[in-house]
């Protein structure tokens, strides 16, 4: 489901899947687990789930990709597979301080999975390579 995450990270997705499902909440000592885990870019994540800014783009032949509308309303396309957002803060604090395991973008892209309030949008294989390829948005 999610190789590149510590198991602790992926318990506690799954702990949010089932206990929003049940109450369509997520209970404080989930949220400071949330925080424990990820830092400062908990809050902000769900800041941007709350803001609906998660889209899952996918294409007929089964590849994925997330778009989320950043607090500046810049927009980012996130890859959870190989986990790449390129966001200012996941190169400086993910990829070169290694100070966090994910951003803001692709911690609301899990959170949004988990919770089940990812908006869906479909894309042609062709949209999905020019997307990859970082030639246009879709």
């Amino acid at each position: 489901m999610r190789p590149f995450l510590p198991t602790v990270a992926e318990q506690l997705f799954r702990d949010i899947q089932k206990t929003y499902q049940e109450t369509s909440q997520i209970p404080d000592d989930l949220l400071i687990a949330l925080k424990f885990v990820f830092g400062s870019c908990a809050l902000q994540a769900l800041d941007l789930v709350d803001q609906r800014s998660v889209t899952c783009l996918s294409s007929p032949s089964g590849r994925k990709a997330f778009q989320v509308m950043g607090g500046a309303g810049r927009l980012y396309t996130c890859f959870l597979s190989c986990h790449y957002c390129p966001c200012p803060a996941f190169a400086y604090t993910v990829l070169r301080r290694n100070e966090g395991l994910l951003c803001k973008h692709i911690l609301a892209a899990y959170l949004c999975q988990a919770m089940g309030v990812t908006q869906q949008e479909g894309a042609t294989d062709q949209q999905m390579s020019m997307l990859l390829s970082g030639t246009a948005a879709v």
